[in-house]
């Protein structure tokens, strides 16, 4: 029995979430990735609500992220979560890499909002 790909990416975030819950002390930053953008949000798991969120696709950011590679568009929506996440007052979160491969895009991501203040 074959699996395609994103059978695959299911079944492993299947057993992350299994592990990484969010709450409202330390909610969960889970990222998502399309062909052409990439989607980050806070999200408290106990009242199954999203805190903050940003991705390419936010009118904020059209000016800043047109015409960069697309490693460098996830470092921007990183420090943009992460900036978004200070000022709504969260500091620590647990991160959510949605059965990706911490690789590429989810990794630079991650590494952006870690310098821009955020601790997971």
């Amino acid at each position: 029995m074959s699996a395609n790909k994103e059978d695959k990416r299911l079944r492993r975030k299947a057993s992350i979430r299994k592990k990484v819950s969010g709450t409202p002390e330390r909610p969960r930053l889970s990222v998502f990735r399309s062909a052409k953008h990439i989607y980050a949000q806070v999200i408290d798991d106990l009242t199954h609500r999203t805190l903050v969120a940003a991705s390419t696709l936010d009118e904020g950011h059209d000016g800043e992220i047109k015409g960069l590679k697309k490693s460098d568009k996830a470092k921007k929506i990183g420090a943009a979560i992460a900036a978004k996440c200070k000022a709504a007052g969260i500091e620590k979160v647990v991160f959510d890499r949605n059965g990706y491969i911490y690789h590429g895009r989810i990794q630079a991501l991650a590494n952006a909002a870690r310098e821009a203040g955020l601790q997971f």
